[in-house]
């Protein structure tokens, strides 16, 4: 019988903010399972400085793996106006190759889409946005696939909107879930909520299997510091969820995607510009 194939799905180390102790974990993890491939979904800072980009490539360039990494909204400079806007991924340098790398594995690919921007027409730009540009490169990629491959498309972003256009989570991500759809697309994997979650959304076109990640920070939601391991067969994608306090998938998995997918401020936690407002109420444990 030919073996799974082994993926661990990351998000969330916000360094600044990072667990240390759920990063040397993580780290022996990958070490000890040797995964085909990890996919990072975005925000490895915490303010996009230059410490925190340095302490992040360091772990990254660090894992015995190969990597994958997608650009979150914390990752993309706050107070450099010039940088965000004409420069916006030179602090990922040391790390470049790997940003929104294509991966392919037996029967399998790893397809960035990219959902963070430097700037949007709202207030909040923490929020997600695939433009026509972006959608178009990521079909185009999944479209190259040798016959019979199937993708996991990997974004920052939760696509699921809701609300109002002006309060989307996602602004196009309904656009991109339905052409999706249309595609050999065996999921798409997300960060930004910081816990975990396993749906599907339904589409025109039809269904799209979404799979987010916890965190590995000390920005907590609902759950402990966990990463997502996913088991491919051929067949059928299995998810793990794997924390530091041994709770069972099931009870570490939220039932469906907030509106507002920010985690609460931690104590010490500086608060955030107009364009990064975090949630206020508490945590539930």
């Amino acid at each position: 019988m030919k073996p799974d194939l082994l993926l661990f799905h990351l998000s969330d180390i916000h360094f600044g903010l990072e667990n240390n102790r759920a990063l040397d974990w993580v780290k022996q993890e990958i070490a000890g399972r040797s995964p085909a491939a990890v996919a990072i979904t975005g925000d490895l800072t915490m303010r996009a400085r230059h410490p925190e980009f340095a302490a992040a490539s360091r772990w990254i360039q660090s894992l015995a793996a190969p990597v994958t990494v997608e650009v979150g909204n914390h990752d993309l400079p706050y107070f450099n106006l010039f940088e965000r806007f004409f420069r916006p991924y030179r602090r990922f340098r040391a790390i470049q190759h790997l940003i929104e790398r294509e991966i392919e594995l037996p029967g399998l690919a790893i397809v960035p889409l990219k959902t963070a921007v430097r700037m949007q027409p709202r207030l909040n730009w923490s929020k997600g946005w695939v433009t026509p540009r972006a959608l178009r490169k990521c079909l185009a990629q999944i479209d190259a696939l040798p016959a019979g491959t199937q993708a996991l498309v990997a974004v920052h972003h939760p696509l699921r909107e809701v609300g109002t256009r002006g309060t989307a989570l996602t602004h196009g991500g309904r656009r991109a879930l339905a052409e999706l759809a249309r595609r050999p697309v065996l999921a798409v994997l997300s960060g930004h909520v910081h816990d975990a979650f396993d749906i599907v959304e339904q589409t025109p076109n039809g269904p799209v299997r979404m799979i987010g990640a916890g965190t590995l920070s000390q920005r907590l939601r609902s759950t402990p510091p966990s990463f997502n391991e996913l088991a491919w067969d051929g067949t059928e994608l299995a998810v793990r969820v794997r924390n530091l306090q041994d709770i069972e998938t099931e009870a570490m998995q939220i039932d469906d995607v907030p509106e507002n997918a920010l985690p609460p401020r931690q104590p010490g936690e500086p608060v955030a510009p107009v364009n990064q407002v975090p949630r206020t109420d508490p945590p539930v444990y």
